[in-house]
């Protein structure tokens, strides 16, 4: 069964009046907001809003190169194929583990959200247990309030912990199709379009995930199935087994990846996007806000590391690897400085440049924080080959396919 099919450079210039999400008023709110260190020349022009000149759009690469790339006319914001299949995504999604969760209220989690659509992300990602399902009925009162038509975003959710009864968490048929009626519930969506299994689960054999998921496609209350911290073996295993049965592999993984993180995005899964098809969206492109030189040393109070039930992340910050990691993050001041950006948005271009990328999930606070993240956009133009070797350099932690 032929589940997934790469876009041809045909298709792509037929979709150009779709490359246009919607229209919107300029999001509120400065492009040095959300913690990340200001620099003396400033960071890139913040994301076209409306109304601004149109953008050129990028060439596309040769099939054999980097995902499909183009640009969107009104909003800058770059699309990439999921994969190999034919949805295009924003190269930068929304996560909702920190905007829709219990740190910030409502109100501003629609204007983050609005903001957002408005220049030009159309991916936004959710799970059955971030903030105990609250996240999700956030998620889904927002677009019931906003009205977007819903062929113009795109919703994905995770499947694994849904409650504390035995049968609430976990992989098995009955869990994740109930769990997954549950989130529609939550979301007020008749389907999403991705559904992750969030985790592996070595209690239920992978032929019954598998059919699971193809199930819940079938059914129509999802669109395409994907992973979530998985090896790179599970995933080549599902693929087989639904190669196997005749039934619908995955589509991408979800997988952490920052300048600390690397070896799983960078040896294991680009080998996976070449024979497969599986792509990758990456989450945690900041390392839960550690890679914005804002710690330098000490955990300030309006930090995520200061909040209760954080303790975790102050413990990571003030630990040895932590404090050798923020001294790595001072080192990169001056290619920041050079190239007229944040560190924060360095680092968010840097996960963009890899190889079967398909979108990087931004956790914000505030319109602000969002917006200084969209600047990114504006820094991947300026990676030259010979400034991520300098900052391979700097870091020393580049790792090495076993080939």
């Amino acid at each position: 069964m032929q589940v997934s099919i790469a876009c041809t450079e045909q298709n792509l210039r037929s979709r150009s009046s779709e490359d246009r999400l919607c229209g919107g008023r300029p999001g509120p709110g400065g492009p040095n907001g959300g913690g990340g260190h200001a620099n003396p020349a400033g960071p890139p022009p913040a994301p076209k809003a409306r109304g601004a000149p149109a953008s050129g759009r990028s060439p596309g690469p040769p099939a054999s190169g980097p995902l499909r790339e183009t640009t969107g006319r009104a909003t800058g914001m770059k699309y990439r194929n999921l994969g190999k299949s034919g949805l295009r995504v924003s190269c930068l999604g929304l996560g909702t583990w920190v905007t829709f969760g219990s740190q910030i209220s409502d109100e501003m989690a629609e204007n983050v959200m609005t903001v957002a659509y408005e220049n030009g992300v159309n991916l936004f990602d959710t799970a059955e247990v971030y903030a105990a399902g609250k996240a999700e009925r956030t998620l889904g009162n927002i677009l019931k309030n906003k009205g977007w038509r819903r062929s113009s975003y795109i919703v994905t959710t995770k499947i694994f912990w849904g409650g504390q009864a035995e049968t609430e968490r976990g992989l098995s048929r009955k869990h994740i199709i109930e769990g997954l009626r549950g989130s529609l519930e939550r979301l007020q969506l008749s389907y999403v379009d991705i559904v992750f299994a969030n985790r592996s689960d070595p209690n239920s054999p992978m032929e019954e995930i598998v059919r699971a998921m193809t199930y819940v496609i079938n059914q129509g209350l999802a669109l395409y199935w994907g992973t979530s911290r998985w090896g790179a073996a599970e995933i080549m295993e599902a693929y087989s087994v639904a190669r196997q049965f005749n039934l619908i592999p995955p589509v991408c993984e979800q997988a952490e990846y920052h300048l600390f993180q690397r070896d799983k995005v960078e040896t294991q899964l680009p080998e996976l996007y070449h024979k497969i098809g599986v792509g990758s969206v990456t989450w945690s492109p900041l390392a839960c806000g550690l890679i914005t030189s804002k710690y330098d040393g000490r955990v300030p109070e309006t930090c995520r590391a200061a909040i209760k039930g954080y303790q975790w992340l102050k413990d990571k910050v003030q630990s040895e690897d932590g404090k050798k990691q923020q001294a790595k993050v001072m080192d990169l001041l001056p290619i920041a400085q050079r190239l007229r950006c944040t560190v924060a948005q360095l680092a968010i271009a840097w996960c963009l440049r890899s190889e079967g990328v398909s979108s990087v999930l931004l956790g914000v606070s505030s319109e602000e924080q969002l917006l200084e993240n969209l600047g990114a956009l504006q820094v991947l133009g300026q990676l030259t080959p010979q400034t991520v070797l300098e900052i391979d350099g700097l870091l020393g932690n580049k790792p090495h396919s076993k080939k």
